[in-house]
């Protein structure tokens, strides 16, 4: 298992940058997604998001909503990153 982060100017360039990585992977790697996680947010609830998911056989899992344990999981794995650009 491991996690990819991406900096995105708009949260509209999250579907096209996901299906780019999905390809990247799948041609040069020969790897596969299984799963993936993410908020309810909307860039990820989208239909075209949810068709390319089931296009690929990629289970997507939503965290739970309201819930601070599972929704700051990102954030602490960002914030590293983040220090050198405040």
């Amino acid at each position: 298992m491991f996690y990819l982060g991406f900096f995105l100017k708009e949260k509209n360039e999250a579907f096209h940058e996901f299906s780019k990585l999905c390809k990247q992977l799948q041609i040069y790697k020969n790897l596969l997604i299984v799963t993936i996680r993410s908020d309810h947010d909307r860039e990820f609830d989208k239909k075209g998001f949810i068709t390319l998911c089931n296009d690929l056989g990629i289970l997507h899992n939503f965290s739970a909503p309201r819930a601070p344990s599972q929704n700051g999981v990102v954030e602490r794995k960002k914030k590293p990153y983040l220090r050198g650009y405040g």
